[in-house]
C-alpha cells in the first residue's frame, strides 16, 4: 500500500541512477531518454530548415515517444533519422554538448524550456500534449535538490556514453568482418571465426531484438499505462506482434516491483498466462487483479457501496470462467454459483445475464443438454438490452442445432437475425465469428463450394473498429477457423502447395505460443496424414497419429484405427473402432459416429463379409440423412454401390450412385470424385454381362465406359503430378 500514499505527497528519491518524482498525483520524474525528447523538441521549434512532409512524419512519432518505455539514444537518432535525416545529426550535436559539458549546461536547458510558453504566439500551448510533457518535466525538474541534479547529470553521461560505446563496438566489429570476409576463401578456419564475429555482431546490434523494450528501471504512470493498453490491444487483435509471453512477464514483473497495487498489470498477467496455459499464475493474477482494485477503492469511489460488491460478484465470474477454460467443471461450477448468489442479493441482472450464458456453456461442456437454458438466455438478454450476449447465444444455439441435424435455411435465418444485431450495433468480432460460423456450417453440411465462399467474404471484409495501422485486427479466432479450412479445402483438391503457403502465413499470424494456434495445428496434421495415406507412406503416419491424438484423443484414435486397417491389422483396428463407436455414441458426436460406421464397414469387405457390411452401411445412412450430413450420406450410398458390386448385383449399384454422384462431383475432394467415376465404370462393365449382344456393340454405351474410363486415367494421372 506504499504507493498508494506515495501519490499523495512529494517524495523524490533514486533508483539504478532514475530520478523519480511524485508530484500531487502526477507520478512522472526526469530520466535521460526524456532529456534527448526534450532537445528534439526543443530543435524542432528552433530548426527552420525542415520540410514541411518530415516535421509532419515527425510529429506522427511525438506521441509515442512521450507515452512510450525509455529506449537508447541510437534508437531514439534512428527514428529521427527516418523521418528526416538531416534533423537527426543536430539533435545528437546538442546532447552530445550537455553530456561532455558541465552541469550548467543543462541547467540552462531546463531554463530556455520555459521560453518556449512565453509570447502571444508561443512555440507550445500549455494545454497541449506537448505543452503538458514540458510542463511536467520543468516541474519534476525544479523540485529536486543538488544531489539529485548531479545524479541526474551523471546519467546523461552514461547514457550518451553507453551508447556511444555500443556504437564504436558495432564499428570495430564490422571492419573485423570485413578483414575476416576478404580472407574466408583462403582458408577455411577462418571462414568460421567470420561466422562467430558475425554472430557476435548481431548479439552486440542493439535496435533489433525485444531484449531492449524491458526496462531495468520503473515506468512512469503514463507509460505504464500506454504500455498496458497497447500490450492488451495486440492481445486481443494482433499477438504476433505482442511482446512474447517471457518477455511480457518480465516487463509486468518490473512494474509490479515499483508498484504492487498496479491492478491492471495483474489483469495484463492474467491474460499473459492464459497464453501459454498456466492454470497457477493466471488463477493467482486474477485474484490479485481484484483485491487490488477493491483495496485501492477504484469500483468504490464511483459507484459507492456498490462498488465492492460488484467487484466481488464479476471476480467470482471472471474466476469460473478461467476454471471452465481449463476443464475444472466443479471448481467453475462452485464460483459461479457464488457469482449467482452475490448477484441475486445486489439485483443485479447483468451479472446474472452473464452467470446464465456461463452456465449453459458449463452443461454443455459437462455434457448435458443445455438447450433450455440457451434460448432462455437469449430471450433474458434482448429484454434487457443486451446485444453481444444475446448474438453470441444465437451464434451457440446454431451450434447446437447444426450437430442436431436441423435444416440449413433454418440455421442460415437464424444467422441472418443475429447480423442484424451485429450491423445495428456495430459488433465487428460478431461479424466476423457470425461469418465464421456459417463456413464451418456449411462445411459440416459438406457444402464445400458454399463454405469456399464464406470463407472468402470474411478474408475479403474490412473491420469496422478503429485501430493502428500497423496492427491487423483479422488475428482472431474466426480469421484462424476460416483459414484452416481454406487450407483442408486446397488439400482435398490437390493443392498442396497452396494449403503449405495457408498453413505458413496462419504459423506466422498465429505463434505455437498463441491461444489459437492449436486450429492450424491440428489442421496441418490432418493434412499431412491424409497425404502420408494416399501416398502409402504409412511409417510417416504413426508421428502424425501421436501429434494429432496430443490435439484431440478421438481424431487421433480414430486415425489410429485407419492406419491399422491399411497394415491389414484388421483385429486391433476393429477393436479400437468399436471403443470409438461406443464412445461418440454417448457423447452424440453423431459426425465421428458415421465415419466410424463407415471404417467399420471396409473392414468387413477385407475380410470379404460383404453381406455383414450391408446393415452397417445402412445404419450409417439413416444417421446421416438425418442430421442432414449430405456428403457422408453420398460416400455411404458409394460405399453401399460398391458392396452391391461386390455381391454380383451391379444393376442395383446403378441404380442408387445417380443419388451420390452428383454431389461428389459438386463438393467432393479430387480422389472422391476419381473414386466415384471409376466406381460407376466398373459397374457398368460389371452389368454388360447381362446384356444383349446388341446393346454390347451400341455405340453410346462403348462410348460411356471410355469416357468414364478416360476421366479417372486423367484424374489419377494429375494427382500424380501433384
Amino acid at each position: 500500500m506504499a504507493s498508494v500514499h506515495e501519490s499523495l505527497y512529494f517524495n523524490p528519491m533514486m533508483t539504478n541512477g532514475v530520478v523519480h518524482a511524485n508530484v500531487f498525483g502526477i507520478k512522472d520524474w526526469v530520466t535521460p531518454y526524456k532529456i534527448s525528447v526534450l532537445v528534439l523538441l526543443s530543435e524542432m521549434t528552433k530548426n527552420t530548415q525542415i520540410t514541411v512532409v518530415e516535421k509532419r512524419r515527425l510529429k506522427k512519432q511525438i506521441l509515442p515517444l512521450l507515452q512510450g518505455p525509455d529506449i537508447s539514444l541510437s534508437k531514439l537518432l534512428k527514428i529521427v533519422g527516418d523521418c528526416c535525416p538531416n534533423f537527426a545529426s543536430s539533435v545528437q550535436i546538442r546532447i552530445k554538448l550537455m553530456a561532455e559539458g558541465e552541469l550548467k549546461d543543462m541547467e540552462q536547458f531546463f531554463d530556455e524550456l520555459s521560453d518556449s510558453f512565453q509570447g502571444t504566439e508561443p512555440d507550445v500551448h500549455k494545454t497541449s500534449v506537448v505543452g503538458l510533457f514540458l510542463r511536467h518535466m520543468i516541474l519534476a525538474y525544479n523540485k529536486l535538490s543538488f544531489s539529485q541534479v548531479y545524479k541526474l547529470y551523471t546519467s546523461l553521461q552514461n547514457y550518451f556514453q553507453c551508447d556511444k560505446t555500443k556504437t564504436t563496438t558495432k564499428t570495430e566489429n564490422e571492419e573485423a568482418d570485413m578483414e575476416l570476409t576478404n580472407t574466408e576463401e583462403e582458408n577455411e578456419e577462418e571462414q568460421e571465426l567470420s561466422e562467430e564475429r558475425e554472430m557476435e555482431k548481431e548479439d552486440l546490434d542493439f535496435p533489433i531484438g525485444e531484449e531492449e523494450l524491458a526496462c531495468s528501471g520503473p515506468l512512469s504512470q503514463k507509460q505504464a499505462e500506454y504500455f498496458l493498453s497497447h500490450q492488451a490491444s495486440l492481445l486481443k487483435n494482433d499477438e504476433s506482434k505482442a511482446l512474447s509471453p517471457v518477455l511480457l512477464q518480465k516487463e509486468l514483473n518490473n512494474l509490479l516491483k515499483f508498484n504492487p497495487d498496479f491492478s491492471e498489470a495483474h489483469y495484463l498477467s492474467y491474460l499473459n498466462s492464459l497464453r501459454v496455459q498456466d492454470v497457477f499464475s493466471s488463477t493467482h493474477s486474477l485474484l490479485h487483479y481484484f483485491d487490488r482494485l477493491i483495496l485501492t477503492g477504484a469500483e468504490s469511489k464511483s459507484n459507492g457501496d456498490e462498488g465492492y460488491g460488484r467487484s466481488l460478484r464479476y471476480a467470482a465470474l471472471n474466476l469460473a470462467a478461467v476454471h471452465c477454460r481449463f476443464g475444472h467443471y466443479h471448481q467453475a461450477e462452485l464460483a459461479l454459483q457464488e457469482a449467482i448468489r452475490i448477484a441475486q442479493e445486489s439485483s443485479d441482472h447483468v451479472c446474472l445475464q452473464h452467470c446464465l450464458s456461463w452456465l449453459y456453456i458449463l452443461k454443455s461442456r459437462k455434457g448435458e443438454d443445455s438447450s433450455v437454458l440457451l434460448e432462455h438466455s437469449v430471450k433474458k438478454a434482448v429484454h434487457f438490452g443486451l446485444p453481444y450476449l444475446a448474438s453470441l447465444g444465437i451464434q451457440f444455439l446454431v451450434q447446437q442445432r447444426a450437430f442436431a441435424g436441423k435444416t440449413a435455411d433454418k440455421l442460415m435465418d437464424a444467422l441472418k437475425d443475429s447480423d442484424l444485431l451485429h450491423w445495428k450495433h456495430s459488433l465487428s468480432e460478431l461479424i466476423d465469428i457470425s461469418t465464421a460460423q456459417k463456413t464451418a456450417v456449411w462445411r459440416l453440411y459438406g457444402q464445400s463450394t458454399m463454405a469456399l465462399q464464406q470463407a472468402q467474404m470474411l478474408l475479403s471484409m474490412d473491420s469496422l473498429d478503429s485501430v493502428n495501422v500497423s496492427v491487423q485486427q483479422n488475428n482472431t479466432e474466426s480469421f484462424a477457423v476460416v483459414l484452416c479450412h481454406l487450407a483442408e479445402l486446397h488439400a482435398e483438391q490437390g493443392f498442396f502447395s497452396a494449403s503449405s503457403e495457408i498453413l505458413k502465413h496462419l504459423r506466422e499470424r498465429f505463434p505455437p505460443h498463441s491461444q489459437h494456434a492449436k486450429l492450424w495445428m491440428m489442421f496441418d496434421q490432418k493434412i499431412q496424414f491424409e497425404r502420408a495415406m494416399n501416398d502409402g507412406k504409412y511409417h510417416v503416419t504413426e508421428s502424425l497419429v501421436t501429434g494429432i491424438t496430443a490435439l484431440n484423443s478421438v481424431e487421433g484414435l480414430y486415425r489410429k484405427a485407419i492406419v491399422l486397417k491399411a497394415q491389414n491389422q484388421t483385429a486391433e483396428a476393429h477393436k479400437i473402432l468399436q471403443v470409438l463407436l461406443t464412445h461418440c455414441q454417448k457423447v452424440k458426436n453423431m459426425e465421428m459416429v458415421i465415419r466410424v460406421l463407415l471404417s467399420l464397414a471396409e473392414l468387413y469387405w477385407r475380410s470379404s463379409c460383404h453381406p455383414v457390411a450391408l446393415p452397417v452401411l445402412l445404419q450409417a445412412l439413416a444417421l446421416s440423412r438425418e442430421y442432414r450430413l449430405q456428403y457422408l450420406a453420398s460416400e455411404t450410398v458409394l460405399n453401399l454401390a460398391f458392396s452391391q458390386l461386390m455381391l454380383g448385383i451391379p444393376e442395383q449399384a446403378l441404380n442408387i450412385l445417380h443419388m451420390a454422384i452428383e454431389p461428389i462431383l459438386a463438393h467432393g475432394a479430387v480422389l472422391d470424385k476419381g473414386r466415384a467415376m471409376f466406381l460407376v465404370a466398373k459397374c457398368q462393365v460389371a452389368s454388360a454381362a447381362s446384356y444383349s449382344p446388341q446393346k454390347k456393340t451400341d455405340g453410346n454405351f462403348r462410348n460411356g465406359n471410355y469416357l468414364l474410363c478416360s476421366v479417372w486415367c486423367s484424374m489419377t494421372l494429375d494427382e500424380a503430378k501433384i
